[in-house]
């Protein structure tokens, strides 16, 4: 089986809205709205497990309630940190998925993604039990000092910036996230604590498309890619072909 997490339990502070910015609506829905429904479309995706903030239970039911979706997500309640979050939503699964399960980790303010990435992740995640989707950095990477001031060039050709969705043979991901509890290890993201776990990752290309939106500025741009939305998820069906 695969099982999809969404991951939506932040508190959006960089966001400067009262409002959580998973809520914040685009298109007559709100984000996290639009991101179900992308996660809905993928017919791999056989079960959704969505992280929230345990005092948003109703707010999410009632948008759920309204979007039509295939497959029910199951509400979980998040922690402090989105490692907690991700944890947590592991532990809801674990007498099913721990068999045989695939897990895909997504955030819950990416709309723009799309069937044909998540597939490819979660095939990569068959052949290579960790798959991850990435964009390569294309300006110029400068590192700085103490005074914010350049010091070196870092040479991009190596260089990708991650994104989500990451996929995971189940046990590999909840082994990482036990060693790195026990350890008190604190990762950027699911792949980070694979990594930490002595086990490699591949990474795949994601688009520069499939965005998250963490700031003000990015809900502008979300608006304008909405407005194109055909045009862009025809672009995406040939990036990952």
């Amino acid at each position: 089986m695969v099982f999809a997490i969404i991951v939506a339990a932040g508190k959006g502070v960089r966001m400067r809205q009262t409002v959580r910015k998973q809520y914040l609506e685009l298109a007559g829905k709100p984000l996290i709205g639009h991101t179900l429904i992308a996660i809905d479309a993928c017919k791999k995706i056989d079960k959704v497990i969505l992280v929230i903030p345990q005092a948003d239970f109703n707010v999410c039911g009632q948008i759920i309630n309204r979007l039509n979706l295939q497959k029910n997500p199951v509400l979980v309640a998040g922690g402090v940190q989105r490692q907690t979050s991700v944890y947590n939503g592991l532990c809801a699964i674990e007498a099913v998925a721990k068999a045989n399960g695939i897990v895909i980790i997504h955030d819950g303010v990416r709309p723009f993604v799309t069937s044909a990435i998540l597939n490819a992740c979660i095939d990569g995640a068959y052949q290579t039990g960790a798959c991850i989707t990435g964009i390569p950095a294309f300006d110029t990477l400068w590192q700085i000092d103490l005074k914010e001031c350049v010091k070196k060039i870092i040479p991009r050709k190596m260089i990708r910036m991650a994104q989500t969705p990451q996929a995971f043979e189940y046990n590999l991901l909840k082994n990482a996230h036990d060693k790195a509890l026990q350890e008190g290890f604190i990762g950027t993201d699911d792949a980070a604590l694979v990594e930490n776990g002595g086990d490699r990752v591949k990474m795949i290309d994601g688009s520069r498309f499939n965005i998250k939106i963490t700031t003000a500025e990015d809900m502008e741009l979300a608006r304008m890619f909405f407005q194109n939305l055909n045009i862009i998820d025809a672009t995406l069906q040939k990036e990952v072909k």
